[in-house]
Protein backbone atom coordinates (compact mmCIF):
# COMPACT_ATOMS: atom_id res chain seq x y z
CA UNK A 1 0.00 0.00 0.00
CA UNK A 2 2.89 2.37 0.78
CA UNK A 3 4.50 1.75 -2.47
CA UNK A 4 1.61 2.65 -4.03
CA UNK A 5 0.73 5.46 -1.97
CA UNK A 6 4.24 6.77 -2.83
CA UNK A 7 3.91 6.11 -6.68
CA UNK A 8 0.92 8.25 -6.75
CA UNK A 9 2.52 10.90 -5.01
CA UNK A 10 5.39 10.88 -7.50
CA UNK A 11 2.67 10.99 -10.08
CA UNK A 12 1.26 14.82 -8.61
CA UNK A 13 5.18 15.82 -8.81
CA UNK A 14 5.51 14.90 -12.27
CA UNK A 15 1.98 16.28 -12.84
CA UNK A 16 3.51 19.61 -11.62
CA UNK A 17 5.70 19.80 -13.91
CA UNK A 18 3.72 19.34 -16.66
CA UNK A 19 1.22 21.93 -15.32
CA UNK A 20 4.15 24.20 -15.39
CA UNK A 21 5.38 23.45 -18.59
CA UNK A 22 2.06 23.38 -19.85
CA UNK A 23 0.75 26.59 -18.40
CA UNK A 24 3.23 28.82 -20.20
CA UNK A 25 2.09 27.21 -23.46
CA UNK A 26 -1.88 26.99 -22.83
CA UNK A 27 -1.62 30.89 -22.57
CA UNK A 28 0.58 31.58 -25.61
CA UNK A 29 -1.18 28.76 -27.28
CA UNK A 30 -4.65 30.24 -26.55
CA UNK A 31 -3.64 33.63 -27.42
CA UNK A 32 -1.90 33.25 -30.94
CA UNK A 33 -2.54 29.87 -32.38
CA UNK A 34 0.63 29.03 -32.81
CA UNK A 35 1.72 25.76 -32.43
CA UNK A 36 5.41 25.78 -30.95
CA UNK A 37 7.63 22.93 -30.85
CA UNK A 38 10.26 24.68 -29.59
CA UNK A 39 8.41 25.06 -26.03
CA UNK A 40 10.40 21.89 -24.79
CA UNK A 41 13.51 23.65 -25.74
CA UNK A 42 12.54 26.11 -23.32
CA UNK A 43 12.58 23.96 -20.57
CA UNK A 44 15.73 22.80 -21.54
CA UNK A 45 17.76 25.95 -21.07
CA UNK A 46 15.80 26.81 -18.06
CA UNK A 47 17.68 23.42 -16.97
CA UNK A 48 21.11 24.39 -18.34
CA UNK A 49 20.75 27.79 -17.09
CA UNK A 50 20.15 25.97 -13.49
CA UNK A 51 23.24 23.85 -14.39
CA UNK A 52 25.73 27.52 -15.36
CA UNK A 53 24.29 28.52 -11.80
CA UNK A 54 25.62 25.80 -9.89
CA UNK A 55 29.24 26.00 -11.47
CA UNK A 56 29.68 29.58 -10.97
CA UNK A 57 28.60 29.06 -7.41
CA UNK A 58 30.87 26.18 -7.11
CA UNK A 59 34.04 28.07 -8.51
CA UNK A 60 33.02 31.34 -7.18
CA UNK A 61 31.80 31.32 -3.60
CA UNK A 62 32.52 29.57 -0.43
CA UNK A 63 31.30 26.04 0.03
CA UNK A 64 28.77 27.08 2.80
CA UNK A 65 26.76 29.15 0.92
CA UNK A 66 26.53 26.83 -2.22
CA UNK A 67 23.20 25.88 -1.51
CA UNK A 68 22.00 28.73 -2.37
CA UNK A 69 22.51 28.65 -5.47
CA UNK A 70 19.06 27.35 -6.36
CA UNK A 71 17.30 30.48 -4.93
CA UNK A 72 19.17 32.20 -7.90
CA UNK A 73 18.75 29.41 -10.03
CA UNK A 74 15.00 30.16 -10.38
CA UNK A 75 14.58 33.66 -11.59
CA UNK A 76 17.95 33.50 -13.63
CA UNK A 77 15.96 30.51 -15.65
CA UNK A 78 12.81 32.35 -15.79
CA UNK A 79 14.88 35.51 -17.02
CA UNK A 80 16.96 34.07 -19.67
CA UNK A 81 13.94 31.74 -21.01
CA UNK A 82 12.03 34.43 -21.29
CA UNK A 83 14.33 36.69 -22.96
CA UNK A 84 14.90 33.49 -25.69
CA UNK A 85 10.81 33.24 -26.04
CA UNK A 86 11.17 37.26 -26.52
CA UNK A 87 13.80 36.65 -29.22
CA UNK A 88 12.11 34.03 -30.65
CA UNK A 89 8.54 35.64 -31.12
CA UNK A 90 9.95 38.69 -32.92
CA UNK A 91 12.21 37.18 -35.47
CA UNK A 92 9.97 34.32 -36.15
CA UNK A 93 6.69 33.77 -34.55
CA UNK A 94 5.19 37.08 -35.23
CA UNK A 95 5.95 36.14 -39.08
CA UNK A 96 3.84 32.67 -38.70
CA UNK A 97 0.58 34.04 -37.21
CA UNK A 98 -2.65 32.46 -38.94
CA UNK A 99 -0.30 29.59 -40.43
CA UNK A 100 -0.61 26.62 -37.96
CA UNK A 101 1.58 24.14 -40.16
CA UNK A 102 4.27 26.66 -41.05
CA UNK A 103 4.64 27.64 -37.25
CA UNK A 104 4.86 23.98 -36.58
CA UNK A 105 7.83 23.01 -39.23
CA UNK A 106 9.44 26.61 -38.25
CA UNK A 107 9.06 25.51 -34.60
CA UNK A 108 10.79 22.43 -34.86
CA UNK A 109 13.51 23.44 -36.99
CA UNK A 110 14.23 26.41 -34.24
CA UNK A 111 14.05 22.99 -31.85
CA UNK A 112 16.45 21.13 -33.21
CA UNK A 113 18.53 23.87 -33.92
CA UNK A 114 18.87 24.72 -30.00
CA UNK A 115 19.49 21.20 -28.96
CA UNK A 116 22.23 20.70 -31.69
CA UNK A 117 23.49 24.07 -29.78
CA UNK A 118 23.16 22.36 -26.85
CA UNK A 119 25.58 19.67 -27.70
CA UNK A 120 28.38 21.94 -28.99
CA UNK A 121 28.41 24.06 -25.47
CA UNK A 122 27.79 21.57 -22.83
CA UNK A 123 29.26 18.36 -25.02
CA UNK A 124 26.50 15.22 -25.99
CA UNK A 125 26.63 13.40 -22.59
CA UNK A 126 23.98 14.49 -19.85
CA UNK A 127 24.90 16.14 -16.95
CA UNK A 128 24.08 16.27 -13.19
CA UNK A 129 23.11 19.38 -10.69
CA UNK A 130 23.59 18.61 -7.30
CA UNK A 131 20.55 19.18 -5.19
CA UNK A 132 20.64 21.98 -2.60
CA UNK A 133 21.22 20.49 0.94
CA UNK A 134 18.20 21.76 2.38
CA UNK A 135 16.29 19.74 -0.60
CA UNK A 136 17.69 16.33 0.62
CA UNK A 137 16.40 14.18 2.68
CA UNK A 138 12.13 13.32 3.02
CA UNK A 139 9.33 14.06 5.58
CA UNK A 140 8.44 10.16 6.69
CA UNK A 141 5.02 9.65 7.53
CA UNK A 142 5.21 5.93 9.03
CA UNK A 143 6.28 3.43 6.61
CA UNK A 144 5.95 6.35 3.44
CA UNK A 145 8.96 8.34 3.10
CA UNK A 146 8.03 11.76 0.59
CA UNK A 147 11.26 13.40 -0.77
CA UNK A 148 11.73 16.88 -0.02
CA UNK A 149 12.96 17.66 -3.52
CA UNK A 150 9.23 16.42 -4.90
CA UNK A 151 7.46 18.52 -1.71
CA UNK A 152 9.41 21.36 -3.22
CA UNK A 153 8.50 21.10 -6.44
CA UNK A 154 5.05 20.90 -5.91
CA UNK A 155 5.01 24.14 -3.62
CA UNK A 156 7.06 25.73 -6.15
CA UNK A 157 4.31 24.94 -8.86
CA UNK A 158 1.80 25.84 -6.07
CA UNK A 159 3.36 29.47 -5.84
CA UNK A 160 3.57 29.93 -9.70
CA UNK A 161 0.37 29.34 -10.25
CA UNK A 162 -1.14 31.48 -7.92
CA UNK A 163 1.24 34.36 -9.55
CA UNK A 164 -0.49 33.44 -13.10
CA UNK A 165 -3.78 33.66 -11.32
CA UNK A 166 -3.09 36.76 -10.24
CA UNK A 167 -1.35 38.33 -13.32
CA UNK A 168 -3.83 37.81 -15.55
CA UNK A 169 -7.10 38.06 -13.29
CA UNK A 170 -5.72 41.07 -11.08
CA UNK A 171 -3.71 43.01 -13.27
CA UNK A 172 -4.64 45.82 -15.65
CA UNK A 173 -2.24 43.73 -18.03
CA UNK A 174 -3.82 40.40 -17.45
CA UNK A 175 -6.62 42.28 -18.75
CA UNK A 176 -5.44 42.70 -22.17
CA UNK A 177 -4.26 39.34 -22.20
CA UNK A 178 -7.65 37.67 -21.90
CA UNK A 179 -9.33 40.33 -23.97
CA UNK A 180 -6.75 39.76 -26.57
CA UNK A 181 -7.47 35.98 -26.09
CA UNK A 182 -10.97 36.14 -26.25
CA UNK A 183 -11.82 38.75 -29.45
CA UNK A 184 -8.56 39.99 -30.47
CA UNK A 185 -10.29 42.45 -33.01
CA UNK A 186 -12.75 43.55 -30.54
CA UNK A 187 -9.26 44.18 -28.88
CA UNK A 188 -7.74 45.93 -31.17
CA UNK A 189 -11.09 48.59 -31.60
CA UNK A 190 -10.03 49.61 -28.23
CA UNK A 191 -6.62 50.78 -27.94
CA UNK A 192 -4.55 47.84 -27.20
CA UNK A 193 -1.30 47.13 -28.72
CA UNK A 194 -2.04 43.01 -29.29
CA UNK A 195 1.99 42.75 -30.64
CA UNK A 196 3.29 44.03 -27.59
CA UNK A 197 1.09 42.03 -25.52
CA UNK A 198 1.62 38.89 -28.35
CA UNK A 199 5.60 39.30 -27.65
CA UNK A 200 5.62 39.93 -23.79
CA UNK A 201 3.17 37.41 -23.02
CA UNK A 202 5.04 34.70 -25.45
CA UNK A 203 8.01 35.74 -23.08
CA UNK A 204 6.22 35.30 -19.87
CA UNK A 205 5.08 31.40 -21.44
CA UNK A 206 9.08 30.74 -22.09
CA UNK A 207 9.85 31.78 -18.84
CA UNK A 208 7.39 29.61 -16.96
CA UNK A 209 8.83 26.57 -19.31
CA UNK A 210 12.64 27.82 -18.09
CA UNK A 211 11.09 27.72 -14.13
CA UNK A 212 10.05 23.84 -15.12
CA UNK A 213 13.32 22.99 -16.77
CA UNK A 214 14.90 24.48 -13.45
CA UNK A 215 12.57 21.87 -11.46
CA UNK A 216 13.35 19.07 -13.70
CA UNK A 217 17.20 19.22 -12.81
CA UNK A 218 16.27 17.77 -9.11
CA UNK A 219 14.67 14.85 -10.81
CA UNK A 220 17.63 13.56 -13.03
CA UNK A 221 20.48 14.31 -15.36
CA UNK A 222 19.79 16.91 -17.45
CA UNK A 223 20.95 17.11 -21.91
CA UNK A 224 19.51 18.28 -24.71
CA UNK A 225 17.15 16.47 -25.14
CA UNK A 226 15.48 17.00 -22.27
CA UNK A 227 12.63 18.78 -23.73
CA UNK A 228 11.35 16.61 -26.47
CA UNK A 229 10.48 14.08 -22.88
CA UNK A 230 8.35 16.15 -22.11
CA UNK A 231 6.46 17.98 -25.02
CA UNK A 232 3.87 15.67 -26.14
CA UNK A 233 2.97 15.59 -22.64
CA UNK A 234 2.39 18.63 -22.39
CA UNK A 235 0.62 19.56 -25.74
CA UNK A 236 -1.92 16.57 -24.27
CA UNK A 237 -2.27 18.67 -21.10
CA UNK A 238 -3.03 21.79 -23.20
CA UNK A 239 -5.67 20.04 -25.50
CA UNK A 240 -7.51 17.78 -22.69
CA UNK A 241 -7.74 20.93 -20.51
CA UNK A 242 -8.92 23.38 -22.62
CA UNK A 243 -6.67 25.75 -24.38
CA UNK A 244 -6.07 29.30 -22.15
CA UNK A 245 -8.04 28.02 -19.19
CA UNK A 246 -5.40 28.20 -16.00
CA UNK A 247 -7.66 25.25 -14.34
CA UNK A 248 -8.20 23.74 -16.91
CA UNK A 249 -3.98 23.15 -17.11
CA UNK A 250 -4.34 22.11 -13.55
CA UNK A 251 -7.26 19.71 -14.04
CA UNK A 252 -4.89 18.29 -17.83
CA UNK A 253 -1.61 17.86 -16.13
CA UNK A 254 -3.61 15.61 -13.07
CA UNK A 255 -5.05 13.56 -15.19
CA UNK A 256 -2.27 12.39 -17.63
CA UNK A 257 0.36 12.78 -14.72
CA UNK A 258 -1.25 10.79 -12.00
CA UNK A 259 -2.92 8.79 -15.06
CA UNK A 260 0.14 7.83 -16.37
CA UNK A 261 1.80 6.93 -12.90
CA UNK A 262 -0.62 4.52 -12.08
CA UNK A 263 -0.81 3.18 -15.54
CA UNK A 264 2.63 2.35 -15.24
CA UNK A 265 2.48 0.98 -12.15
CA UNK A 266 0.10 -1.93 -12.91
CA UNK A 267 1.43 -2.55 -15.87
CA UNK A 268 5.24 -1.04 -17.51
CA UNK A 269 6.07 2.45 -18.44
CA UNK A 270 5.48 2.52 -22.07
CA UNK A 271 2.20 0.36 -22.26
CA UNK A 272 0.90 3.30 -19.32
CA UNK A 273 1.84 5.84 -21.89
CA UNK A 274 -0.07 4.16 -24.34
CA UNK A 275 -3.00 4.17 -22.18
CA UNK A 276 -2.97 7.13 -20.51
CA UNK A 277 -2.73 8.10 -24.45
CA UNK A 278 -5.94 5.89 -25.67
CA UNK A 279 -7.83 7.50 -22.93
CA UNK A 280 -7.03 10.97 -23.62
CA UNK A 281 -8.40 9.88 -27.46
CA UNK A 282 -11.49 8.68 -25.92
CA UNK A 283 -12.23 11.74 -23.93
CA UNK A 284 -11.41 14.49 -26.98
CA UNK A 285 -14.47 12.31 -28.80
CA UNK A 286 -16.66 12.66 -26.11
CA UNK A 287 -15.62 16.56 -25.80
CA UNK A 288 -13.41 17.90 -28.17
CA UNK A 289 -12.80 21.21 -26.21
CA UNK A 290 -11.07 19.66 -23.33
CA UNK A 291 -12.79 19.82 -19.39
CA UNK A 292 -12.53 24.01 -19.73
CA UNK A 293 -13.13 26.16 -22.52
CA UNK A 294 -13.35 30.36 -22.52
CA UNK A 295 -16.98 31.27 -23.40
CA UNK A 296 -16.78 34.70 -25.96
CA UNK A 297 -18.62 35.24 -28.82
CA UNK A 298 -15.55 34.91 -30.91
CA UNK A 299 -15.18 31.54 -30.63
CA UNK A 300 -18.89 30.65 -31.41
CA UNK A 301 -18.35 32.49 -34.92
Amino acid sequence: MSTYLLQIFNGISVSSILMLAALGLAITFGLMKIINMAHGELIMIGAYVTYLIQNIFTRCFDKGIFSLYYIFALPCAFIVAAIFGYLLEITIIKRLYGRPLDSLLATWGVSLFLQQLARSIFGAPNVDVKSPGWLEGGLVMGSLQLPYKRIFIIGLVIVCIAGVYCFLYRSAYGRKIRAVMQNRPMAQSLGINTRRVDSLTFAIGAGLAGIAGCALTLLGSIGPTLGTNYIVDTFMVVVLGGVGRIVGTVAGSGAIGVGNTTFEFFTNASLGKVLVFLMVIIFLQWKPQGFFTINSRALDD
